[in-house]
């Protein structure tokens, strides 16, 4: 079986996996987390975040030092990492949330590198269509994220929660929005890691999908049906433009009854759906 490369979503660092990657390994098969541009090891605090005292408006308009950051950097990391662990023997690759473009991407340049691409409750925009044009469909209406976000992304170049808040109702909708059934005091610990900003490129960037590329690489999206940031409905509509696109390599479907991150509140649950994805 190819080897497992595991990419975190937005605001997190390979440090999700965490849980799941012991579940992986004592089956057998070989995993290995790795960080998103602009994330983990490669993230960057604002001034904001880090100096006193804490200023409101530094929140809304400070430039990111990671607003350069774009998804052919991001994909430019992934292939790199790919070719790293797989010794150019091509590899698994899930990719959670707004990895799921950066995956697309480094599919589409590299199908021959990745044996199979699956989709954690993950963006998996049509063919030259942005990630962020998804936010702004009827069925994303009612995700709790867009509510959360601080600023301009066009002026800050981020994504960008308050993480330095002290407002009790702020953090409250930040869990419910990315951890609602996990264990209050794991969702505490993760939200203490998060990074604040995450980079507006890589959702604004498109990448054109083909036959020979994306559309030749086996893919299966693993559905979270309680998902209150990446809806369900928007889940299903990625599946359905995927499949009306390449009718000759449907998507493999796979549901969790589960929030954001089940890397966190169902962390063998999820292994036992990947472990046997080669």
């Amino acid at each position: 079986m190819s080897t497992l490369v595991l990419v975190h979503g937005f605001w997190h660092g390979s440090w999700c996996w965490s849980e799941v990657i012991p579940h992986v390994v004592a089956a057998g098969r070989p995993a290995v987390a790795v960080d998103m541009a602009g994330h983990g090891l490669y993230a960057r605090r604002p001034r904001w975040f880090t100096e006193q005292p804490y200023d409101s408006e530094a929140v809304a308009t400070e430039v990111s030092p990671v607003a350069d950051v774009s998804l052919d950097d991001a994909a430019e990391l992934l292939t790199s990492q790919i070719k790293r662990i797989g010794g150019g023997e091509p590899v698994t690759v899930v990719a959670h949330s707004a990895a799921g473009p950066v995956l697309m991407r480094a599919a589409e340049q590299t199908p021959e590198l990745i044996a199979h691409a699956v989709y954690l409750t993950a963006y998996m925009p049509a063919s030259d269509v942005s990630a962020a044009a998804y936010t702004r469909i009827p069925e994303a209406a009612d995700s709790l994220v867009t509510p959360l976000l601080r600023g301009d992304p066009a002026q800050t170049g981020a994504l960008r929660f308050d993480l330095a808040t002290d407002d009790a109702a702020y953090r409250q909708r930040l869990y419910e929005a990315f951890y609602g059934d996990v264990d209050p005091a794991i969702a505490d610990a993760a939200t203490g890691l998060l990074a604040p900003d995450s980079p507006i490129g890589i959702m604004v960037g498109t990448t054109t999908l083909t036959q020979d590329g994306w559309g030749s690489v086996r893919r299966t999206y693993i559905m979270c049906t309680r998902d209150r940031a990446l809806r369900p409905d928007v889940q299903a509509k990625f599946i359905s433009e995927a499949d009306a696109a390449f009718p000759d390599d449907p998507t493999s479907v796979v549901a969790l009854e589960a929030s954001h991150s089940p890397f966190l509140s169902m962390p063998g649950e999820l292994a036992d759906v990947i472990i046997p994805l080669g």
